[in-house]
């Protein structure tokens, strides 16, 4: 029984790993993976040079003391006080909001369009075909009557 059982888990697994999503959803995970050092690249060279004609190019250097003295050695500890370290919020953010917009305007967009073109061309040939059916039954309407109409004048004669 448990043999079975092993065998039926595995065919579940197997079918799990075989489904469509499944396979989407790694190659999804492997681009973004990969399109992370885009956005990190972007960040790092064009948005922390502007912040840092402002500022100071790292982020997450902006912060905030809550209980004084504020003490944080440079791998991030915190030696004394109470920092808020709302920099690195504020840099997070940022790049989320490059992702979304590169990845809207790069990827949803022109994907969104072109489905949308191909429904407009799809409907259009289905447009063709119903009116290329209903002049078809029309011209065969019109044999109909034509053929009616020569019985009748030989039925006449």
């Amino acid at each position: 029984m448990s043999a079975k059982k092993e065998a039926s888990v595995w065919q579940g697994f197997k079918a799990f790993l075989m489904r469509g999503n499944v396979i989407d959803l790694a190659v999804a995970v492997v681009i973004g993976a990969a399109f992370t050092n885009i956005v990190n690249s972007v960040v790092k060279g064009i948005i922390n040079p502007l912040v840092g004609a402002i500022g100071t190019q790292n982020l997450d250097h902006y912060s905030s003391c809550l209980k004084a003295p504020c003490s944080v050695s440079p791998d991030g500890t915190v030696k004394s006080g109470v920092p808020i370290l709302w920099g690195s919020v504020i840099g997070a953010t940022l790049t989320f909001v490059i992702t979304a917009a590169v990845v809207y305007f790069l990827m949803v967009l022109p994907m969104s369009k072109y489905l949308a073109r191909q429904e407009t061309r799809k409907k259009a040939k289905e447009g063709t075909r119903e009116v290329i059916e209903v002049t078809e039954l029309e011209v065969l309407k019109e044999i109909r009557d034509a053929l009616v109409a020569q019985r009748g004048a030989g039925h006449d004669s």
